[in-house]
């Protein structure tokens, strides 16, 4: 009987723990929905601020709207961390054209690449080789390739439904194309766009020379996949043709910056941090609305939503709006060295880079034991349509801060009509709806919350593992 009894209440402490997780998440999901800031908040950084590039004006703004927006939350600290980062401006608008032998013209649409250096003021004119690989582009060698504009062409993978794997299969033409192809001492780099569509549109993104010296760098830029498309089927009929691109970038010096960093002193284990973040900077052709602006405002949203729903964290909670993720990744560098430095213990990093649409779930980098602690967490998330556990990487700004015995983690919203956005100019507001940006800020939330009650112990304080 006595035993009975026990099991009896241990079943009822169960499902009082379930209960109290599950109102607590639905109040979460409700303060979202019905009273949420993220929405007003992306608003201004989009439609107000625009654009973020790093070390520009617009990121200085918008530095100090975000932080002024969290001072307002009531924050127990809200404090501006400095970085140098890398300062590139794009100039004047590009303009490229084809031009066949018989001599006739056709307008493309292109942008430079983040880094790329500038044409000539009277432009580039050069023939075009086609490759889709680097492979191809060294069984050319120097003799073909000399002189000549590398065209990378080198589509996303269509058939893959992780879409973000689709774009780490190709993004390397982006990044390394110039490098490579100076190799052979081209005159320049055409790349596909990195999109998963035909449109018109061109994305920016990164690009290196690594240690190239400057008179080896050559001027890099993206174009539109319907204007690869007709590039492409042109060079088939025409190997002849000439490419004509005019751009007008350049690098200057690096300037100040800082990380906005808001923070939530914990009850019992203040020494304990857990992280929300996002990237503060954006590319420049759009206003940044799903990269990253709908990160940033989630993440600030977080930790405003612990707080509307009564939530008192035991752990101490950051949100961590970093600088310069785009191009150089020097805001979450400088954090994780300053808490590194101050011997910081962060169990837990969360964050939102991966746009503004519907959440599915999350995807955690740490050991076996932790991870299935976490999966038990699964039926809290199923009314509100959470279903994608899954171990893989987490983000490029919490990946510093990552240990043997921590976890790192990012937010997986659907994802695929991201790249129909990614860095391009239709990067805008109106393209995020806004019930989904609120169900994401709910869903970190409510990760959140569960990790400061429960901590990342596998076993401890866990009562969907005991037996």
């Amino acid at each position: 009987m006595k035993l009975k009894l026990v099991a009896l209440l241990f079943l009822v402490s169960l499902t009082g723990f379930a209960q109290t997780d599950e109102t607590l998440l639905k109040t979460i999901y409700t303060n979202s929905l019905t009273k949420g800031k993220s929405y007003e908040w992306l608003n201004y950084l989009s439609n107000t601020i625009g654009g973020r590039l790093s070390g520009s004006l617009n990121a200085e703004r918008a530095v100090h709207y975000t932080k002024d927006e969290l001072e307002a939350l009531g924050l127990d600290r809200v404090w501006l961390q400095p970085v140098m980062v890398p300062r590139w401006v794009r100039g004047a608008k590009e303009y490229a054209y084809i031009k066949s032998s018989s001599g006739q013209s056709t307008t493309v649409n292109i942008c430079a690449l983040g880094g790329s250096v500038a044409t000539d003021a009277v432009g580039l004119t050069a023939k075009v080789v086609e490759v889709k690989n680097f492979e191809e582009l060294e069984k050319l060698g120097k003799e073909q390739i000399e002189g000549k504009i590398v065209f990378y062409n080198r589509p996303m993978q269509a058939d893959l439904i992780q879409t973000f794997e689709a774009y780490g299969g190709c993004v390397n033409q982006r990044y390394k194309g110039a490098v490579e192809a100076a190799k052979y001492n081209a005159a320049g780099v055409i790349v596909r766009s990195m999109n998963l569509r035909l449109d018109d549109l061109p994305h920016t993104g990164s690009m290196t020379y690594d240690n190239l010296p400057n008179s080896k760098r050559i001027p890099s830029a993206a174009i539109s996949t319907n204007d690869a498309e007709m590039l492409s089927s042109m060079l088939a009929l025409d190997k002849n043709l000439d490419f004509y691109f005019r751009q007008n970038c350049k690098q200057m010096s690096d300037v100040e910056s800082f990380n906005v960093i808001g923070e939530m002193k914990g009850s019992k284990y203040p020494n304990e941090y857990i992280i929300v973040g996002g990237h503060l900077d954006s590319w420049d052709l759009g206003d940044g609305s799903h990269d990253d602006g709908a990160g940033v405002v989630q993440s600030m949203e977080v930790l405003r939503l612990l707080k509307e729903s009564g939530i008192k964290p035991q752990r101490s909670i950051r949100v961590v709006l970093f600088m310069n993720e785009e191009n150089g990744l020097r805001g979450a560098t400088k954090y994780a060295e300053v808490a590194k430095a101050k011997g910081e213990n962060h169990i837990f990093s969360l964050e939102s880079d991966a746009g503004g649409f519907t959440p599915r779930g999350f995807s955690f980098d740490c050991s076996d034991a932790v991870f299935n602690k976490i999966e038990g967490w699964k039926h809290l998330f199923k009314p509100y349509l959470i279903h994608y556990f899954e171990k893989g990487g987490s983000g490029a700004d919490v990946g510093p801060l990552k240990t043997e015995t921590n976890v790192t983690a990012g937010l997986r919203p659907d994802s695929q009509r991201y790249f129909d956005h990614h860095h391009a100019s239709n990067d805008t507001f109106d393209a995020v709806n806004k019930r989904e940006l609120e169900l994401g800020a709910a869903t970190m939330t409510s990760l959140v919350y569960l990790i400061d009650k429960y901590g990342i112990s596998p076993i401890a304080n866990n009562p969907s593992l005991k037996d």
